[in-house]
């Protein structure tokens, strides 16, 4: 395991990498609001990708920075684009699939219908369908930004708990959607895992 440190328009990011030899695919995870990389999500996805996939962790800046409110949307995306250049320098020709948990799954889905190269899938965690309310008791609904990725024909796994209050994505045609036990937090590891690890095998033995 290393760490890296990419630079980007909005300070640096962190990479914790775990990279084997000849990498056969690699897999790209960003973290939620004020979280990190350490979610168990996100550490149960990395446990599914297999000793043939490079597993590439990424803090973004203002995490890195010692921030826990969230950047704005813009600059997410264009943090993540430029971690993405760099790991694609890094790993030429190596098949990707970008994911994240909550937040960092909406960064991925809206990253990978404009990535170069475009990612042959994307891992979506505790995808919020939902914002919070507001004050009027309205709530923002994000599901344009995973259709997106599914209008782009890239296949997407959605892995979501049960009692998620901000919503559980639907099928579609491009989508597989696991439901666990649990919230928001999605702390059911071995479900994951057993959900991630055959959908990872099947896209990057393609």
């Amino acid at each position: 395991m290393s760490e890296l440190e990419i630079p980007t328009p909005h300070g640096p990011a962190r990479v914790t990498l775990e990279a084997p030899e000849g990498a056969a695919g690699l897999l790209v995870l960003g973290h939620g609001a004020g979280g990190g990389i350490e979610a168990p999500d996100l550490r149960a996805a990395a446990a599914a990708a297999g000793p043939t996939v490079a597993v590439a962790r990424v803090l973004q800046p203002y995490r890195v920075a010692g921030r826990r409110g969230p950047a704005p949307a813009a600059q997410l995306d264009e943090a993540w684009a430029a971690v993405l250049a760099d790991l694609t320098r890094r790993f030429p020709g190596v098949p990707q699939v970008h994911g994240g948990r909550s937040s960092g799954a909406r960064v991925a889905c809206r990253g990978a219908v404009v990535a170069d190269p475009a990612p042959v899938g994307v891992l979506a965690l505790a995808f919020p369908l939902l914002a919070p309310p507001r004050k009027d008791g309205t709530r923002g609904d994000r599901t344009p930004e995973i259709d997106g990725v599914d209008a782009a024909g890239i296949p997407v796994l959605a892995v979501s708990g049960d009692r998620d209050r901000f919503g559980v994505p639907s099928p579609a045609a491009h989508r597989e959607v696991v439901t666990v036990r649990g919230d928001h937090s999605l702390r059911a590891q071995g479900p994951i895992r057993d959900a991630v690890a055959p959908w990872l095998e099947k896209l990057l033995a393609g």
